[in-house]
């Protein structure tokens, strides 16, 4: 058996990679490392982007990890052009997985990104991975888990959030954990 937390990042001060976390977000860091004290947690990996680092930087220190970092994590780009109506046109990516906007990537596109690593750490040593990473990027993978995760379930995402992934030889369960 294989345990991987799904991690979304802790309160941000913005959306750009280099984005800091607030003063709630390094509190939550903080609390996210706790609420791991009972995990043997043996590997940590995570998007390269700021926040997603300093949200697991606690517990990486605290247990002598090294935090690896993967651009697979990054987050999904829906547009590289500004769109006023950007939250109706996620949803509509949520229901046509192939749709990509200009510059974007298609959620289908973000699904194998994000799935390429899982494959990898299904097939690794460890027993017990952090992976963190974004709100989107996070639902999509949850999406081809399954199938049940949608549009509705990324709206309800908080920051941090933590959904624990159970890998059986051939069956997969998916739980959300944070509270």
């Amino acid at each position: 058996m294989k345990t991987i937390y799904l991690v979304r990042h802790c309160q941000a001060a913005g959306q750009e990679p280099e984005a800091l976390l607030t003063e709630k977000g390094e509190v939550q860091a903080r609390e996210l490392a706790s609420f791991f004290a009972g995990s043997p947690i043996d590997r940590i990996i995570s998007s390269p982007y700021h926040r997603a680092i300093a949200t697991i930087q606690p517990l990486a220190q605290e247990r002598g990890i090294v935090v690896e970092e993967d651009t697979r994590l990054v987050e999904r780009v829906l547009s590289e052009v500004p769109r006023e109506d950007w939250f109706e046109r996620l949803l509509d990516t949520f229901d046509d997985l192939t749709l990509a906007f200009e510059g974007g990537e298609s959620s289908l596109t973000a699904m194998n990104r994000a799935n390429s690593l899982l494959t990898e750490i299904l097939a690794d040593e460890h027993k017990e991975i952090v992976l963190v990473s974004h709100g989107c990027l996070l639902a999509l993978l949850m999406k081809s888990i399954d199938d049940r995760f949608g549009f509705h379930n990324w709206e309800k995402l908080s920051n941090p959030d933590v959904f624990k992934l159970s890998c059986h030889s051939e069956t997969r369960e998916l739980i959300r954990i944070w509270s």
